[in-house]
């Protein structure tokens, strides 16, 4: 049966599509990109390193952005091996629960996350009295922005892995469980080698959110200039003091923080694109043995071939 081909589209439509979708990413994208860029080298490369180097508030707002990013994504590295694993060995009651339940912060608004951190974690939350009295702050403070940035961040490499474990299947775990492997065997020599980079794409999806999050972290940190402003807030706070070139030099870092994540992001799904096509060649093998079960090329069965079952 011959396999169905597309059809070639009016040369003028597709002209026209193709123009309409450039200008789209031109106007959405790309002029953004380029005045952030324009507007923090406006000075010169000496006016921005100043505002970048020379500001304690920026300084640090720059060094908190790379230690809570970090943290929350380590998190949800561990959360998203474990519940991938978990979801894609076993079926257990309420699986689908827990597979919807990942997808809350999708559909969470950050400052929604933001608030009911603060209800929860808050002085005057439902832990709040006791964190107080063992001399722990969350609200305000770093390990809330951690909190915030870690549920936001929540879905990506969990989504990620799951779809990926699920082809994969359990063989070959099974196979070196059989063969007397303990569970870390399993684990370092045979799953994370196989979903590594999966478990890549989805570390530099988080990564990517993490750094970016502004509505979450806004209300947990309280915008406290040189203590709990990660680079988004003090863009905004930059921008709020009519201070343009510092606000766009901090932009600009995130942008080509964000330009980073682009490349590292295509490098891995073309590794991912790369694993599939080997996955379903190796799936289709059966296909090419004959209804003997013998491969084409492989000439006469002996009878001791044909005793095995």
């Amino acid at each position: 049966m011959p396999k169905p081909t597309i059809t070639s589209a009016n040369p003028l439509t597709e002209r026209l599509l193709i123009a309409v979708a450039v200008g789209i990413v031109g106007l959405l994208i790309v002029v953004p990109l380029a005045s952030v860029f324009a507007e923090a080298f406006a000075e010169g490369p000496a006016a921005w390193w100043r505002a970048l180097a020379h500001d304690p508030d920026t300084r640090h707002a720059i060094w908190l952005s790379l230690t809570v990013a970090p943290l929350a994504v380590a998190i949800n590295t561990v959360f998203g091996i474990a519940t991938a694993w978990l979801v894609s060995r076993f079926r257990f009651p309420g699986r689908s629960l827990l597979i919807t339940l990942c997808d809350v912060p999708f559909s969470v608004s950050p400052v929604v996350a933001g608030l009911a951190l603060v209800l929860i974690f808050g002085r005057q939350g439902l832990l709040g009295p006791t964190l107080a009295s063992l001399g722990w702050k969350v609200i305000f403070s770093w390990p809330g922005l951690v909190l915030a940035t870690t549920f936001v961040t929540l879905p990506l490499v969990v989504r990620e892995l799951i779809p990926v474990m699920e082809a994969i299947g359990p063989e070959e775990e099974l196979a070196a469980v059989s063969l007397g492997a303990n569970g870390w065997q399993v684990f370092t020599r045979v799953t994370l080698p196989n979903i590594r980079w999966a478990l890549l794409h989805g570390i530099v999806l988080a990564n990517a959110r993490a750094m970016g999050e502004f509505g979450a972290v806004y209300v947990v940190s309280g915008h406290i200039a040189g203590a709990t402003d990660t680079m988004p807030l003090r863009v905004e706070k930059l921008f709020q003091e009519y201070r343009t070139p510092a606000s766009m030099a901090v932009a600009s870092v995130l942008a080509g923080l964000a330009l980073v994540t682009l490349v590292a992001k295509f490098v891995i799904e073309r590794q991912l694109e790369a694993e599939a096509r080997e996955l379903e060649a190796a799936r289709s093998l059966p296909d090419t043995i004959d209804g003997s079960g013998t491969p084409p090329d492989a000439g006469p069965r002996t009878s001791t071939q044909a005793s095995i079952p």
